[in-house]
């Protein structure tokens, strides 16, 4: 393993600090965040257009960059650093990747460019506070409990009875929107001829909570419990918010404001199933999406508790008490000099992940409880005004804090890496009796 950064990746870091630098300062993350899609969409539109980052991890076939997961990681890294609100990590992070994965060929060619262009925005909506279970990080994924059934709520599918038959032929069933067509919405040509590499359309109803840019999302990929007790399983949906009728989506108060949240309500709603069939195993597939977001997002947790002591350090050195500057102080410097060992100790261990995706877990718990530690010691360490709405320190803290809600706790991020890894007694006599380990 070579630990060095090629002459590429340093300039995707360079190239995107310097972009940040000028355009998403303090003021102009405020008001981003004040926007009605939760983010900057002109900022957006230069990242994608001027240095692919939604396509960095996507094959060059699909208009990506043909990059690896590393690339997207250090990008991320910079957009932690300046606490940027985009539609990054929801788009490229969760839903390319589950469509490059599952999708069919054509699902993969309507959609993989756009969003590699950044024309078109996606998410993955999951019932309840069940992302980080969904994605495998911190609890039994298998099985597709998570997502509901019967009266356990989440989102429930069933076969809509008036649409076309498995071998593609159509029936004359009305859509949602009384014009009779049933082309799927991977359909871009109009003629319906997706329908032979689908199984039909569905209907989906209930509703998912605290969807990650779910209110501005172009695409929504849901997952659904279909088939009730006798085939439960747990299936992906493709569902456009603009287009599909019975969507209903509201904007949630979050914690940490650059990362918007939402409810996605949905009311009999049309919904083309992610890939050829609904024999696809949706819940393995989510936990490899999983651990490479794991290592994704812990890059960018590095970034924003980096950034986070840096403020702290530059503040230190100019506040002056007893007529000297405080950073001057054996038991201030004691503490920054542990949160710098506690960082950069976060930093390796996201870069390792980068390149095995499989330590992204354990990666980001480390990552996530040193972004929490330091952001709390920066607020700490600005006194009276680090935690005032007119200064960033609050900020650093609310994302790190925001971060843990949704895709923590760390405590339990290790406990299921602990288990997986069969590191207990009970876990690997299970292990070795063929029992799956939670």
């Amino acid at each position: 393993m070579d630990a060095a950064f090629t002459a590429e990746q340093d300039e995707i870091r360079r190239t995107l600090r310097d972009l940040l630098t000028r355009h998403a300062g303090p003021q102009a993350g405020r008001a981003a965040v004040g926007r009605a899609e939760g983010y900057d969409p002109d900022l957006w539109g230069r990242l994608a257009r001027d240095l692919g980052l939604p396509g960095l991890a996507l094959p060059a076939e699909y208009g990506g960059a043909g990059c690896t997961a590393t690339e997207l990681a250090l990008a991320c890294e910079e957009t932690g650093r300046a606490l940027l609100a985009s539609p990054l990590f929801a788009t490229a992070a969760l839903a390319a990747p589950l469509i490059a994965a599952l999708g069919t060929p054509r699902q993969r060619a309507a959609l993989l460019p756009r969003i590699a262009d950044g024309t078109l925005t996606a998410t993955l909506a999951v019932p309840g506070p069940s992302l980080a279970t969904a994605l495998g990080l911190t609890g039994d994924h298998r099985g597709g409990a998570w997502a509901g059934g019967g009266r356990a709520g989440g989102v429930q599918a069933r076969r809509d009875p008036d649409t076309g038959t498995s071998d593609g032929t159509r029936t004359g069933s009305t859509d949602a929107d009384g014009s009779g067509s049933t082309a799927p919405i991977t359909d871009t040509d109009g003629t319906g001829s997706a329908r032979a590499e689908g199984n039909g359309r569905w209907r989906l109803y209930g509703e998912t909570d605290r969807v990650l840019d779910g209110h501005s999302a172009g695409l929504l990929l849901v997952a659904a419990h279909a088939g009730g007790w006798p085939r439960s399983r747990t299936l992906l949906f493709l569902v456009r918010p603009e287009e599909a009728a019975g969507v209903v989506r509201t904007r949630l108060t979050a914690v940490d404001e650059t990362r918007p949240l939402a409810r996605v309500e949905l009311r009999d709603t049309v919904a083309e199933p992610l890939g050829a069939d609904d024999t696809a195993d949706v819940t393995a597939a989510l936990a490899a999406v999983g651990r490479v977001a794991a290592a994704v997002l812990a890059a960018e947790a590095v970034g924003t508790a980096a950034s986070a002591l840096e403020r702290t350090v530059e503040y230190v050195k100019g506040r002056e008490q007893f007529g000297r500057p405080i950073g001057s102080f054996q038991a201030v410097k004691h503490r920054l000099a542990d949160l710098y060992v506690r960082v950069e100790a976060a930093r390796s261990a996201a870069y390792y992940a980068a390149w095995d995706p499989d330590a992204g877990p354990l990666a980001l718990a480390q990552a996530l409880e040193a972004a929490r530690i330091t952001t709390a010691e920066a607020v700490q360490l600005h006194g009276g005004i680090g935690f005032t709405w007119e200064h960033e320190a609050h900020r650093f803290f609310k994302r790190a804090a925001g971060d843990e809600l949704l895709f923590g706790p760390v405590h339990r991020l290790r406990d299921h890496a602990a288990r997986g890894a069969g590191l207990f007694a009970a876990d690997r006599a299970a292990a070795g009796a063929g029992v799956g380990v939670r």
